[in-house]
């Protein structure tokens, strides 16, 4: 069965164990009605209350459950990444297990990938909810900076396998999965998803990680946009610096020669400029070193998944 398998749901779970016989029972009713072979790979990461027994349990109920466990909590991205190499889907689908999405709106984000139409699908929430100034913000700095024309970025999605091939997993970096997709020019299309309150658990969200979002955001949209060319960025840079430079040292030259003007200060001033400059022009060159090593990294691996395929 597992060579037929086509949809690969994937599922974290943190202390879930309130939800999980629910989200699993609807699973079981919903799912069919993709027609086509599926599974759900459910990643215990590090759960501390009665989850990794009941994941035993189940899965001794239901044949098409898959479980995965972390020994300690080690975040959705890793949680992914580690359900990822677990499952056999061609297309896979990151829903989590609190139920304020439930599973049978699965197949709703997959129709779009299963017609062809597309190879990533989001969801947009639907209903009041907690977060929806954090969740409006975020969504209209990710619009902005990527120029994806979506609803919300940051919500249930379905997509390809090969989507996962070029996007990397580092902490917390699953919230730009769809930037990083449409940026390699994966096709994107977003339907709409009901949002509904939780019953039971607690959330994982707290407010000091909107500041660490807000940095990730920035990393992220300059890996998108001088990754592969930081010369763009940082020599640019370092030369405005430098002509600023020289062109206040030209001044105090003038200055000293023909006013006798105290220009001590411009001096340090053009010191300064310089000094910067050039270092910001020799992390240009360090980062064309290592951008050129990482491309050859991803070719590298390229040819090998192409091996294995």
């Amino acid at each position: 069965m597992s060579a037929a398998i086509r949809i690969s749901v994937m599922v974290p779970a943190k202390d879930e164990a309130e939800n999980l016989p629910d989200f699993l029972r609807q699973c079981a009713q919903a799912l069919p009605d993709l027609g086509v072979p599926f599974e759900v790979v459910v990643v215990d990461d590090g759960s501390r209350d009665a989850t990794p027994g009941l994941l035993r349990q189940l899965a001794e109920e239901y044949p098409w459950l898959m479980v995965v466990t972390h020994r300690r909590q080690q975040g959705i991205a890793d949680a992914l990444r580690s359900a990822t190499d677990a499952s056999t889907g061609d297309i896979l689908v990151f829903y989590p297990a609190d139920l304020q999405y439930l599973p049978a709106d699965i197949p709703a984000l997959c129709a779009p990938i299963l017609a062809g139409e597309a190879d990533i699908v989001t969801g947009s929430k639907q209903g009041k909810y907690e977060k929806a100034f954090v969740s409006a913000v975020y969504n209209s700095l990710s619009r902005w900076l990527f120029g994806v024309r979506v609803t919300d970025l940051n919500s249930v999605k379905a997509y390809r396998r090969e989507v996962m091939r070029n996007v990397p997993m580092r902490p917390d970096w699953h919230r730009f999965m769809v930037a990083l997709a449409a940026a390699e020019g994966h096709r994107l299309v977003s339907v709409p998803v009901p949002l509904h309150p939780r019953t039971a658990g607690v959330s994982k969200f707290s407010w000091t990680r909107i500041p660490v979002g807000v940095l990730d955001l920035l990393s992220v949209w300059f890996q998108l946009r001088f990754g592969r060319k930081p010369m763009l960025f940082f020599g640019i840079l370092g030369a405005i610096l430098f002509l600023v430079g020289f062109l206040i040292g030209t001044a105090a030259v003038i200055l000293r020669i023909w006013y006798r003007a105290d220009v001590a200060l411009m001096v340090s001033l053009v010191q300064t400029l310089l000094i910067t400059g050039v270092v910001l022009f020799g992390f240009g060159l360090l980062g064309e070193l290592v951008a050129g090593l990482r491309e050859e990294q991803r070719e590298l691996a390229r040819r090998l998944q192409d091996r294995r395929d």
